[in-house]
């Protein structure tokens, strides 16, 4: 089957009316696009489209112009209509042939209508889908906004109140409590308890007495108490000010969550989904049922879209119904691990709750520093504290341990962690085999009962040690875990570590600056070098993500050919309407094809086309403030590490102390697909580049075809992950 791309003006409007609406996309309409938010082809509410003379018209429209194939991005009323569309599709065609519209032939030839949809959605309440496209970019907005006022209540020791959107779901209200560690949240899916009143007031004054100087509460617009009220923002603030007497103010962000520029997350998913949705087209036959293609982990699906629908249906009836338990269970597994998250951090139990476990665990930050470590710091400190541990906290990771750089961690010490970007705990590169016998002395000092290490490649060389270790010094045969955290993303065992995606956002951001630098001069090329050492995800995620026309990476290895091959390519682009070109390489790719001989080379070779420029992005990759989503990751990640832990320290204690020597009392937890997944460390040596600090496979480099594709290069896709349809599972309460 051959696909033909058209696009449609103003969403299902433009289908109706037809004309100039729907026309033929060619690869020049499209370029340029992926910076700009919005939607570049419009969107509209579109009540012709309800009514069956509207949709009788759309269909004319589209057998005029030959089109069966429809791929529909929008929220669950424009997919529902979809649906629709392609259940009346014979109907409709057997109208306009017997009005003598269309002629027999052209019902036939058209007689099948295939649909899939991508969800476009800032409110992430679709059923069947972990994330859906414009969430993360709302995210953005709403924590810019949440940071900015932060300086500001810190400023005046003053309570903010936060509306974020979200009438019927409130993921976004959620995952900004989470990403920013507001006091308060309030959502549609969790109506408070009665007497919340007085608990949030309680929870506030608690924290202004550890001389917390700022609140955050953010309301979801749709929230409501158990007797489905509203609680609105002002409610809020006059509650605050008549109990407590403190400065409050009220911000509603509004519209803003959905301008801006998009993430590069959101650039990321928007381009694997669009290819997916393509290949499902490709792929359908007149009996295949309409689509939509989901998000689960780090893997695309393909869903039933009817079922998608009927589920996001059934949460509102739910909430309608006050059974908020089973509306959460239906809303996914990420709507439901974020509350439940949001749950164990956010209210700190009095010492008679506390279970008294009498462990003590080690907390340590391992390589460079990344954005997001803070956030995970910050989880499993206060998810030990709820288990009923003792923290500790070493600085400066294993150098600091053999040091005796070790001290209790409280709950409060962590207080405004989450946003911050570095470690605040202090990391080096430094491994522990040299200094074994120093830590395990601190351990024995300290009794340390259980390890949490986060970090890069060097806490998972590290974690190797010490397990190796654990023969000679049985201070060592505890439970260890480790969390990934780095900007490389080069660590086996994890699909994403922390810090990737704040990293990403840095390249991303700064090389649509640099585009726009050119905007309006003369053609112009750009290379950039990105960090990563032998690594090439940042380069090659970042270069799709950025619309780059070519990645150099080490793990693709090229020539010189090669080189000549992508100058002549942008050369030819380059005469057409293209004007500027971005070119990324890995620092690591090559020994003799440096950033300065490809500039060289570039700027020789495109004499009288384009000029070049270049530019090294160097550690500003490393720094800033973390992203809504390595907060949330680091977040939850560690959250879930220490509760392994606790897991494995009931399992491991005999005889009044804990005893672990199994292959499995030492693990990394990574993202792996679909789900986060415990592995134990000497399991993955066999999954290891150790010379060149990489896994010998790795998922990303499936997208480089889908990068050179999009930059207007002529070669295959494998398709051979593409997704199956699958069906929805959800685990109700019963």
């Amino acid at each position: 089957m051959m696909l033909q791309s058209v696009v449609r003006s103003q969403g299902y409007q433009g289908m109706v009316d037809g004309g100039d609406n729907i026309k033929e996309a060619s690869w020049e309409s499209v370029s340029s696009m992926l910076q700009v938010g919005g939607t570049v082809i419009g969107s509209a509410r579109c009540k012709d489209f309800r009514t069956h003379e509207g949709r009788l018209d759309a269909a004319l429209n589209l057998v005029q112009r030959g089109i069966t194939n429809l791929c529909v991005i929008g929220g669950d009323g424009s997919l529902t209509g979809a649906n629709l569309f392609r259940e009346e599709w014979s109907g409709l065609l057997d109208e306009l042939v017997q009005s003598g519209q269309i002629s027999e032939e052209a019902a036939q030839t058209h007689s099948a209508l295939h649909i899939v949809g991508m969800v476009g959605s800032i409110d992430n309440d679709f059923c069947g889908t972990d994330m859906t496209i414009g969430t993360d970019s709302a995210l953005h907005r709403i924590i810019e906004v949440v940071d900015a006022i932060m300086t500001t209540a810190q400023s005046h020791q003053r309570t903010f109140v936060l509306e974020v959107m979200g009438r019927h779901c409130g993921y976004l209200a959620l995952v900004s409590a989470l990403a920013c560690g507001a006091d308060w949240v309030l959502i549609p899916e969790m109506p408070p308890k009665d007497g919340w009143e007085e608990q949030m007031c309680h929870k506030l004054s608690e924290n202004r007495a550890d001389k917390k100087r700022l609140n955050i509460i953010i309301v979801a617009e749709g929230a409501i108490d158990q007797n489905n009220k509203p609680i609105t923002t002002d409610l809020i603030k006059d509650l605050v000010v008549r109990c407590l007497g403190f400065d409050t103010r009220v911000t509603i962000l509004g519209h803003v969550q959905r301008g801006g520029t998009p993430s590069a997350f959101d650039r990321i998913l928007a381009s694997r989904m669009g290819v997916e949705a393509v290949l499902a087209l490709l792929e359908a036959s007149p009996g295949t049922p309409a689509c939509v293609v989901s998000l689960c982990g780090n893997q695309a699906v393909r869903l039933p879209l009817m079922e998608c629908v009927q589920m996001t249906q059934e949460v509102q009836k739910a909430m309608d119904e006050k059974r908020f338990e089973e509306a959460v269970k239906l809303r996914g597994r990420s709507f439901e691990n974020n509350l439940n998250t949001y749950k164990l951090l956010s209210h700190r139990k009095i010492d008679t709750e506390l279970p008294h476990s009498s462990f003590n665990v080690a907390v340590l930050n391992v390589g460079a520093p990344a954005a997001g470590m803070n956030a995970a710091v910050r989880s499993a400190v206060r998810v030990g504290i709820t288990e009923g541990h003792t923290l500790f906290a070493v600085n400066d990771g294993f150098e600091g341990f053999y040091k005796g750089q070790i001290k209790e961690i409280n709950w409060g010490d962590v207080g405004g962690w989450t946003g911050q970007g570095g470690s605040l705990l202090g990391t080096k590169r430094t491994l522990p085999a040299k200094h074994i016998d120093k830590i395990a002395e601190q351990m024995k000092i300290h009794n340390i009962n259980a390890l949490l290490v986060i970090g890069g490649f060097e806490a998972y060389l590290g974690l190797l040690e010490l397990q190796a270790a654990r023969s000679k010094h049985a201070e060592l045969c505890v439970p260890m875990v480790m969390v990934p955290a780095t900007v490389s993303n080069n660590i086996p065992g994890s699909d994403l570590s922390i810090g990737a995606d704040t990293a990403l956002n840095a390249i991303t951001d700064t090389c649509d600056r640099i585009k726009q630098s050119a905007s309006g001069t003369k053609r112009r090329v750009f290379i950039i070098e990105t960090m990563g050492g032998y690594c090439g995800y940042l380069a090659t995620v970042g270069g799709l993500a950025a619309g780059a026309d070519a990645a150099y990476i080490y793990e693709e290895p090229f020539d010189i050919r090669d080189l000549q091959s992508n100058v002549e390519h942008l050369t030819e682009k380059m005469k057409t309407s293209i004007q500027r070109g971005l070119v990324l390489r890995n620092e690591n790719c090559s020994e003799n094809y440096t950033t300065d001989f490809i500039y060289q080379l570039y700027n020789e070779e495109g004499k009288g086309v384009f000029d070049c420029r270049k530019n090294v992005l160097g550690h500003m990759q490393q720094g800033g403030a973390p992203s809504p989503f390595d907060r949330n990751f680091g977040t939850k990640i560690a959250a879930k590490a220490m509760q392994w832990i606790s897991k494995k320290l009931k399992e491991f204690y005999r005889e009044g102390r804990v005893f672990a020597n199994s292959e499995d009392s030492a693990c990394l937890l990574g993202m792996r697909c679909r789900a986060l997944v415990f592995q134990p460390v000497i399991q993955l040596k066999d999954e290891t580049d150790f010379v060149h600090r990489i896994p010998k496979e790795q998922w990303w480099l499936r997208l480089r075809p889908l990068m050179k594709i999009l930059a207007k290069y002529k070669t295959s896709y494998d398709v051979s992950d593409s997704g199956q349809l699958e069906h929805i599972l959800v685990s109700l309460p019963w």
